[in-house]
């Protein structure tokens, strides 16, 4: 019988990205700046980005305006790859919304992560981009 389980446990990043979602979806402001560094940067759509926990806050509130403040984040697969302090996440995010007619909508992104390992062990984000390679498409 092998020492060591048959399945790798799944990356912490997968239960702080999943708590991130419940913030954000709740509209829980002050929750949602807990998981990013004070000079983190969010792309907010393809050429607009915020950067610092101040912009962000402003653009995640901007965000839930937009959605007419039913928006619903909730991840699919995770790929965890880390080096050192720092981890990338390439993931599917998916949003799903009530737009102002009152009809569902929802997307699907391929969304990349990246977060640094604080000296306590606790992973913030550094780059969030819910658009993934997407943004090289809308360079085009």
């Amino acid at each position: 019988m092998p020492d060591h389980p048959p399945y790798p446990s799944p990356h912490p990043l997968h239960d702080v990205i999943a708590a991130a979602d419940r913030a954000i979806t709740d509209e829980d402001f002050d929750a949602v700046m807990t998981f990013y560094t004070e000079d983190a940067t969010l792309v907010v759509k393809p050429g607009l980005n915020a950067t610092g926990t101040e912009q962000i806050r402003r653009a995640f509130e901007a965000i839930a305006e937009h959605f007419n403040h039913s928006l619903v984040v909730t991840q699919g697969e995770l790929v965890v790859i880390e080096g050192g302090d720092t981890a990338l996440v390439v993931a599917e995010t998916m949003l799903d919304w009530t737009q102002k007619d009152g009809a569902l909508a929802s997307a699907t992104r391929r969304a990349t992560y990246v977060f640094r390992k604080q000296a306590d062990g606790s992973w913030l984000c550094a780059v969030d981009n819910s658009y993934g390679t997407d943004l090289v498409m809308s360079e085009v």
